[in-house]
């Protein structure tokens, strides 16, 4: 997807959920469900390193049972 940085965590789920309705009714041209699928195998990439980005920020908070300061990355 274009524009990926500009993509927020919740708006790429709310995208892959409306990608998910469209080629779960069939609503789509075959050609057009290609694309849609591509656009959700990007989405979801995006999606799990965001997650993993969260959970390394986590984990430098919350280390050896002590809270820590966040100095970020």
């Amino acid at each position: 997807m274009k524009d990926m940085e500009k993509k927020t965590y919740e708006g790429a789920m709310a995208r892959l959920d409306e990608i998910i309705n469209l080629l779960e009714n069939n609503k789509v041209s075959l050609d057009d469900s290609i694309a849609l699928y591509q656009e959700g195998v990007e989405l979801a990439s995006y999606c799990d390193a965001k997650l993993k980005s969260i959970e390394n920020q986590v984990t430098k908070i919350y280390e050896d049972q002590q809270l820590k300061d966040y100095e970020g990355e």
